[in-house]
C-alpha cells in the first residue's frame, strides 16, 4: 500500500450517531486498545467526529493524519478521516510514517490540529490515536472530553475535503536543515525494528556524509525480528553486535512509531537516555545558559546534577510525554527529556519528541570530538541501577497504591530518606533512590532504583520489596 492510498471501505457512509468508547481504552496520553476486542473501525469513526467537532468549536478547520505500518492502521485511517469530513474539517491525509512527521506536518503546515493512527510500542495486536492541536498535546481530561462528546453525539455537521498531500521529503529536508558536522564522517548503524520510520530513515541516510547501516529499515507491522521498543536491552541485542563487528562509531535505535530513541555506543554499551541528556545539554546551554532543563523522575540523579553542573537549572517532571510538553512551555524551557527515550528539543526545532531529529543532534555532538563516542560521557559517575520494573497490580487500584506506600513510609522516625511525591514516590538516600509509580498505559507500578554501589543497590531494592509488601504485594527483584 501506498503512503497515502486508503483502502475501499464503507467507512464514509456510516452515519454520526451516539458512540460510547469502551473506558479501558482512554489513556492519559491518547487512545489505544486492542484490535478487534476494545477497538475497531467504529471507534475510528466515532473520533474522527468527535475530534473534528472538538475543532469547530474552537473555531478550527484543518486537521492532518498520520498513520504507522500496523495492519489495521489504514482501515482506521480512512474510518477516523471519514469522520473527520463529516464534521465539515478539511483533512490532510500525509500517509504511512512515524509519528514526529504527523508533528510536523501539522506545524508546517499550520494545522488546527492533527491525529496519529499508532499502536506505538505495544504488540501487533495493539493500536490506537496519538492527537495534537497546533499548540498544545491532548492528554488527560481533554481525552475524556473526546470520550464524552463522542457518547453524547453531539457533533457538528459538514462536507470537508480531502487532500493527500507527500510531505516526506520536506520532512527529511527539515531534519537535515539542523545537521552541524564539525569534525569527522561518522559510522553508524540504524535499527529501525521494521517500525514506521523505515522510509523516511532510508531517505535521511542517502543524504548523510559518512558510512551508515540500516537493520530492519522495511515497514512491517508484524514486528518479524524484535519488538521495535529501544527501552528493552534485549532488542537492542542485533544492533549491539553489528556496531561491535563493523566497528563503528555508534548505533541508533527507534520505536515502533519512531518518537523514542535508543543510543549504544562503540564498545557496545546502551546509554540510557538520562546520559544522552547530559550530551544534549552540554551543547543547549551553550546557547542558552541558565535555562530550564526537564527530566522526568526515572531519570538518573547523575543527570540532574550534570545540567546543575553545566549551569543550567534541572527540573524534575512527572513521566509522559504530553505531561513534559506542557511543563517545557510553561518553563520555556529548551530541552527535555524520559528515559523512555522521549526526547524533546525546542532548541532549534518544535518542542515535539522525534527521535530522527534527535538523531541528527547526536550526530553534531559525536563528530565535535576526534575521541571516541563514549568519551562525551565517559566523565560521569558511574552508577549502579535497575532496568525499569513493571510490577503487574490490580488495574482498579494501582493508583491509590503508591499514596498508601508513601503514608507507610512518612511515619518513620529519624528515616535516612527524603520523599518526593510529584509523580508516584521517588525516595532518595544518601547513596541513591528508588522510585514507585503507577503506570498511565497498563496495569502495572513501575520501579527503578539506582546507587554509588552494589551494596547500597541492594539495599535500595529492599526498600522497594518492603514498601509493595505493606501493600500487599509480593515482589523480589531478579
Amino acid at each position: 500500500m501506498s503512503a497515502h492510498s486508503l483502502p475501499n471501505t464503507n467507512n464514509a457512509a456510516m452515519p454520526q450517531q451516539p458512540h460510547p468508547f469502551d473506558p479501558s481504552i482512554l489513556r492519559e496520553y491518547d487512545i489505544r486498545g486492542i484490535v478487534g476486542e476494545t477497538l475497531g473501525t467504529q471507534d475510528a469513526f466515532a473520533l474522527g467526529c468527535a475530534f473534528g467537532t472538538k475543532i469547530r468549536q474552537l473555531n478550527g478547520n484543518h486537521v492532518c493524519v498520520g498513520y504507522d505500518g500496523r495492519e489495521s492502521s489504514p482501515d482506521f485511517a480512512s474510518a477516523l478521516i471519514a469522520g473527520l469530513l463529516s464534521t465539515g474539517v478539511n483533512v490532510e491525509n500525509i500517509g504511512l510514517g512515524p509519528t514526529p512527521m504527523l508533528y510536523f506536518a501539522v506545524k508546517d503546515r499550520k494545522a488546527d490540529g492533527g491525529i496519529m493512527i499508532t499502536g506505538s510500542h505495544n504488540p501487533p495486536e495493539y493500536n490506537g490515536f496519538k492527537m495534537t492541536l497546533q499548540n498544545e498535546s491532548i492528554f488527560g481530561e481533554a481525552v475524556q472530553e473526546l470520550g464524552r462528546i463522542a457518547a453524547k453525539g453531539d457533533f457538528e455537521q459538514g462536507e470537508g475535503t480531502l487532500t493527500t498531500p507527500d510531505i516526506q521529503d520536506e520532512y527529511v529536508k527539515r531534519l537535515i536543515q539542523d545537521l552541524n558536522l564539525k569534525g569527522r564522517a561518522l559510522k553508524i548503524v540504524w535499527d529501525n525494528g521494521n517500525g514506521a520510520a523505515g522510509n523516511i530513515l532510508q531517505k535521511l541516510v542517502k543524504k548523510l556524509p559518512g558510512e551508515h547501516a540500516l537493520l530492519y529499515e522495511n515497514i512491517d507491522g508484524t514486528f518479524p525480528n524484535h519488538h521495535p521498543d529501544p527501552t528493552v536491552d534485549h532488542n537492542l541485542k542485533n544492533l549491539i553486535r553489528t556496531v561491535q563487528d563493523r566497528k563503528f562509531d555508534l548505533g541508533i535505535a527507534f520505536d515502533g512509531d519512531g518518537d523514542r530513541i535508543g543510543v549504544v555506543d562503540e564498545k557496545g554499551n546502551i546509554l540510557r537516555c538520562d546520559a544522552l541528556m547530559t550530551i544534549y545539554a552540554k551543547d543547549v546551554l551553550e546557547r542558552h545558559p541558565g535555562a530550564a532543563i526537564i527530566g522526568d523522575v526515572k531519570c538518573s540523579q547523575v543527570m540532574f546534577d550534570e545540567i546543575a553542573r553545566l549551569g543550567g537549572k534541572p527540573i524534575m517532571w512527572k513521566t509522559g510525554h504530553s505531561l513534559v510538553k506542557a511543563k517545557m512551555i510553561e518553563e520555556n524551557s529548551p530541552l527535555a527529556g524520559e528515559l523512555s527515550g522521549h526526547i524533546f528539543f525546542k532548541d532549534g526545532y518544535y518542542g515535539f519528541d522525534d527521535a530522527l531529529y534527535c538523531s541528527i543532534r547526536l550526530m553534531n555532538a559525536a563528530s565535535s570530538t576526534d575521541q571516541a563516542f563514549s568519551s562525551l560521557s565517559a566523565h560521569l559517575p558511574q552508577l549502579f541501577n535497575t532496568p525499569e520494573v513493571r510490577i503487574e497490580v490490580d488495574e482498579a487500584t494501582k493508583f491509590n497504591l503508591v499514596p498508601q506506600i508513601a503514608a507507610n513510609l512518612k511515619p518513620q522516625e529519624n528515616a535516612d530518606f527524603q520523599i518526593n511525591d510529584i509523580d508516584g514516590v521517588r525516595v532518595s538516600t544518601p547513596h541513591g533512590w528508588w522510585l514507585l509509580r503507577p503506570s498511565n498505559t497498563q496495569n502495572a507500578l513501575v520501579s527503578r532504583a539506582e546507587a554509588d554501589s552494589p551494596q547500597e543497590l541492594d539495599k535500595l531494592k529492599v526498600m522497594v520489596e518492603e514498601a509493595l509488601h505493606s501493600v500487599g504485594y509480593d515482589f523480589k527483584f531478579n
